[in-house]
Order: C-alpha cells, then sequence, then structure tokens
C-alpha cells in the first residue's frame, strides 16, 4: 500500500502516516493545544479537532530549550525543531488492527533538555516485536516546572504527560494497542517523572506497569525552594520575581537564563539561595505542591502498578569524566562534598574505599553521588512494593581510554537497539555488541507483554538483581554494605 493511503481516523480527526520496515509510524501527532498565548503556564488544554488528512510523517516541534552544558553536548544526542505545537507524540505500530501491548517512553534531559525527536529513540524496533511504541513531548525548565506559589499552575510539565497517557487510553487503539495493557518507561528525568507520577491521583489508571531507568521517587522540590529557584531566576532576568513578570519574558531569552541559572546552581549549591535543589543539582524539578503531587511520592506509591527499574553501575562517570574533574577531586574535597548529605562522612568513605582500594578521590566521588542520586532511590521503591524487578546495567564502553565506565545514559541504544544510530557515538563508540541489546530489549519487550522481564523479582532475602553486561547475571544484593550505610540517610 502506498503512504498516501496508510490513514487512522483518531478522536481529533485523521492522521496520514508513513510505512516502516515493520509497520507504521506517526509522527508528530498533537496531544494537547500548543502552549503558548493564554494557553501558556497553565495546564495542557484539547486539541482542536481538524478536518480533512492531517500528514503525521515529520517529526513535530520539540520544547524550546538550551544546549546541553559542554561536554555533555558533544555526547548526548539533541533535537531542535522550531513551533509552538511542541505537545505531540510519536507512534509506532506493526498493524492497526489487533489489541497489542503498549510502551509509551518519557525522555531524560534534567526537566530541561530532550525530546521525542531524537533518533535514538524510535520504536521501530519495539514495531518489529509485536509492540505500540509512543514517546512523548512535554514542557521544559520554566515553562513546565516554575512554581512560585502565587496561583500559577504546579508541575505543568508532568501534568502535559498524564495528557499524554490519557490521550494513549483515548486513542491507542486505533494504533492497534491495547489501552488496557500500557507500560510507561523512562529515562534520568523520564524516570524520575515517572517515579512522581507513581504518587499523582491524576495519574492512576493510566498505565498497568512501569520501568524507570536511572531515576526514581526522591528528585522533587518542596514549594519553598521553587521559590527559591524563581527567585534566582527572577535575578538573572532582571524582573520581579512573579509569575507574571517572567511570563512577559520572551521565550529565547528565558530559555538563556534558565541556561545561566543551572551553571550558577552547578558552581554555587548553595542550600542557603537554592534550597532543595542545592543537593538534588537541578534548578527545574517537579515540587510537591499539595494538590497536583499531595505529598512525598514515595509514600504514594501506586499499589496496582508492576515497576521494573535500575541503574547503571557508574551513572555519574558522565559528569566528571570527560570534563575532568575527576581529576581535581582532593581529599579535602571528597570530605566537604560528601559531608553534604547528612551521612557519617568517615564511615561512608571508608566503605566505598574498601571496595575499591585502587580508587582515587574522584573516583570514590563519583561511585557514592552514583549511589545517592540513582542506585539508593531506586532500592527505596523496589523496598516497599511488589512485584518488583531490579537491574543493574554494567557494559563499559571503550570511549576515554576506558574510563567512561557504566555511565549514566549507557544502556539506551540497547534498550531500543538502535545499534546503528550515530546519536551516542562520542559518548560509547561505535560497534556495540548486538548480543547485550538483544537481552536487554527483549526483557523490555517481555515485561511490557507478560509483566515478568525474565528473572526472579526483588525481595528482602535475596535482593535478586539482574546485571546486564556482555553475558547477564543474576546477583543476589550486589555491595551489600554500601547499600546498608545509607538507611536511615537516603
Amino acid at each position: 500500500m502506498p503512504t498516501s493511503d496508510v490513514v487512522v481516523p483518531i478522536r481529533s480527526g485523521q492522521l496520514r502516516g508513513a510505512r516502516t520496515a515493520h509497520g507504521l509510524v506517526f509522527k508528530g501527532v498533537p496531544y494537547a493545544a500548543p502552549p503558548v498565548g493564554a494557553n501558556r503556564f497553565r495546564p495542557p488544554e484539547p486539541v482542536q479537532p481538524w478536518t480533512g488528512i492531517r500528514d503525521a510523517v515529520e517529526y513535530g516541534p520539540t520544547a524550546p530549550k538550551a544546549p546541553y552544558p559542554a561536554p555533555v553536548d558533544q555526547l548526548i544526542d539533541e533535537v531542535d525543531i522550531p513551533g509552538d505545537d511542541y505537545l505531540n507524540v510519536n507512534i509506532w505500530t506493526p498493524d492497526t488492527a489487533g489489541a497489542l501491548p503498549v510502551m509509551v517512553f518519557i525522555h531524560g534531559g534534567g526537566f530541561g533538555n530532550g525530546s521525542n525527536s531524537i533518533s535514538g529513540y524510535n520504536g521501530e524496533a519495539f514495531a518489529r516485536d509485536g509492540v505500540v511504541m509512543v514517546n512523548l513531548n512535554h514542557r521544559l525548565g520554566a515553562e513546565g516546572f516554575l512554581y512560585l506559589g502565587q496561583g500559577d499552575h504546579p508541575n505543568l510539565g508532568l501534568q502535559d504527560q498524564v495528557a499524554a497517557l490519557r490521550w494513549v487510553q483515548d486513542n491507542i487503539s486505533a494504533f492497534g494497542g491495547d489501552p488496557g495493557n500500557v507500560t510507561v518507561f523512562g529515562q534520568s528525568a523520564g524516570a524520575m517523572s515517572i517515579g512522581v507520577l507513581l504518587g499523582m491521583p491524576s495519574a492512576r489508571g493510566l498505565f498497568r506497569r512501569a520501568i524507570l531507568q536511572s531515576g526514581a521517587s526522591h528528585m522533587w522540590l518542596r514549594p519553598d525552594s521553587t521559590r527559591m529557584v524563581a527567585a534566582q531566576l527572577a535575578k538573572i532576568l532582571e524582573v520581579d520575581a512573579t509569575l507574571d513578570a517572567i511570563a512577559q519574558v520572551p521565550r529565547d531569552k528565558l530559555v538563556l537564563a534558565q541556561q545561566q541559572l543551572r551553571a550558577t546552581l552547578s558552581a554555587q549549591p548553595d542550600p542557603a539561595v537554592w534550597g532543595d535543589a542545592a543537593l538534588n543539582g537541578l534548578p527545574f524539578e517537579p515540587v510537591v505542591d499539595g494538590t497536583v503531587v499531595p505529598g512525598p511520592p514515595l509514600d504514594n506509591l501506586d499499589p496496582d502498578v508492576d515497576l521494573m527499574l535500575g541503574t547503571t553501575t557508574e551513572e555519574f562517570r558522565l559528569y566528571v569524566v570527560p570534563n575532568g574533574l575527576i581529576g581535581h577531586i582532593d581529599e579535602n574535597i571528597l570530605n566537604a562534598l560528601v559531608g553534604r548529605y547528612g551521612a557519617d562522612t568517615e564511615k561512608l568513605i571508608a566503605i566505598y574505599r574498601a571496595n575499591r582500594p585502587n580508587a582515587t578521590p574522584g573516583d570514590l566521588y563519583s561511585a557514592i553521588q552514583t549511589d545517592w542520586v540513582f542506585r539508593i532511590p531506586a532500592l527505596r521503591i523496589a523496598e516497599r512494593t511488589a512485584p518488583t524487578w531490579l537491574y543493574e546495567f554494567s557494559w563499559q564502553p571503550p570511549t576515554f581510554d576506558g574510563r567512561l565506565g557504566a555511565c549514566h545514559a549507557a544502556e539506551l541504544p540497547f534498550v531500543f537497539d538502535t545499534l546503528a544510530d550515530k546519536g551516542l557515538a562520542n559518548l560509547l563508540g561505535e560497534d556495540l555488541p548486538q548480543e547485550l541489546a538483544d537481552v536487554m530489549h527483549g526483557a523490555w519487550v517481555s515485561f511490557a507483554t507478560t509483566g515478568n522481564p525474565g528473572w526472579p523479582t526483588y525481595d528482602s532475602p535475596t535482593r535478586a538483581t539482574m546485571r546486564f553486561d556482555l553475558s547477564a547475571e543474576l546477583v543476589e544484593d550486589p555491595r551489600p554494605d554500601e547499600r546498608e550505610i545509607w538507611v536511615g540517610v537516603r
């Protein structure tokens, strides 16, 4: 059938998609009205229906954002497509007939970067394996997460995600998907978003399963911290710290100010200035506002959602190896940085050093920060919910003379089985091991399809964890002493 004849009717109108090697794709499909004009800084509004047939063969606009800071901007793929209609989804499907499992991906990017148009996030391999895959855009930075508590609307980026998941419920059957079998999965800020969605009343019933890659339920701010962040943003913009004043700032200027804000926080993470964001390291994050997010997400996890979650072994080396920072951390700096966590600094460092006898202070800081930001929050979810499956990604790329390790984002091309894509080539190299992609991608598909990725669930006696490397290995309670030192702290 020619491409022009691939037409699907949904609630807002008809869509023309394109054929692929393994099915069909529909790109840039709006799930909410453009968040501009009267809709700016307001909850997502419904799509205006269209007449005729809308082409959905090219990626749609992306949310406004500044580049990643150097050198990450040369290592993590980024796409910018101008336009207001950026609350959109892309859909890959094997066939519009039937009721197939559905996977919905939420991208990472620290709540300030990323998009659904990154080529490495394409869902062709999922369609090949019998899954309808959707990925979505949402508002980023101030547009998505600014909150002053002055009658403004909190967590607009999360509200966008909920709107997209409702769109899936209403429309995915037209693409051959089963709205009763939806798995939401995300990486980094996408996983952190899911960690909050699990505690949001408005998200209940919108997905049956969830996979959290390198993110959990700990990354959120209290309202007093969001007001502190807003005050710093207003200072950079030279406007009053009110929503009305900030909303008058042109979008391009606001995006550049957010870039400066992020750099200032990174250079001077003073809790007296930034509140909770000083430790989290992100100026824009979900806020526990009492309504949209009624309380700490970890205390309100949806018990009806099956969970799979995990981390890479050396997440934080992405942020200290490429820029050379790892070589500038000495014992004094290590003690000062670790001292911020409220743990017994001497004992904590001693445990990590004993497990890494040849580690430099920079190596130790990276390992400890990996656990603070990523691993321990994942374990806290696993300890509270059942059934839960846990994994750890340990494959180490050859880049940076082998010093990068199994860093943040390294698992992505293996999960999506997009090894031929060059978007992460500067980070991971080329000629990535296909056998690892076969196993990991297969586990994700199995979990979405059957509710079981293929290994035992995590529980207190065994703490079974699947370790993905060139060969997969089931391990019990990896690094227990490092896990135990955080009890009561994180």
